[in-house]
């Protein structure tokens, strides 16, 4: 098993930046992929930003490319999710998680919500117009 804890979530003004953190303890050697997912109220989850445990390779949605970086720390089991000029349309609940995938992961397989095996609780970001 795999747990995973966001923290960083708050309340932003738009334009505004935040930066979230997910630790990561446990079996994490069963897991080699990390992303990041959000869902807005009423909507379903989505993906945002992936990274290798490597570091080597990202993938990071078209909705928020330019704006978000994700980044990772192995000696800390650390992922980031850098946001930058942050748009209302950006409230939801940010949901990290943690993928085995077999091979070399794909930008396919690093967007697919089916691949991730483990989450954590949910960080709430809000931004205000």
């Amino acid at each position: 098993q795999v747990q995973l804890v966001e923290s960083g979530g708050g309340l932003v003004q738009a334009g505004g930046s935040l930066r979230l953190s997910c630790v990561a303890s446990g079996r994490t050697f069963s897991s080699n992929v990390m992303g990041w997912f959000r869902q807005a109220p009423g909507k379903e989850r989505e993906f945002v930003a992936a990274i290798t445990r490597s570091g080597a390779s990202t993938n990071i949605a078209v909705s928020v490319k330019g704006r978000f970086t994700i980044s990772s720390d192995t000696a800390k089991n650390t992922v980031y999710l850098q946001m930058n000029s942050l748009k209302p349309d950006d409230t939801a609940v940010y949901y990290c998680a943690a993928a085995l995938v077999r091979g070399l992961p794909t930008a396919r397989d690093m967007g697919n919500i089916g691949t991730y095996n483990y989450w954590g609780q949910g960080s709430q970001v809000t931004v205000s117009s």
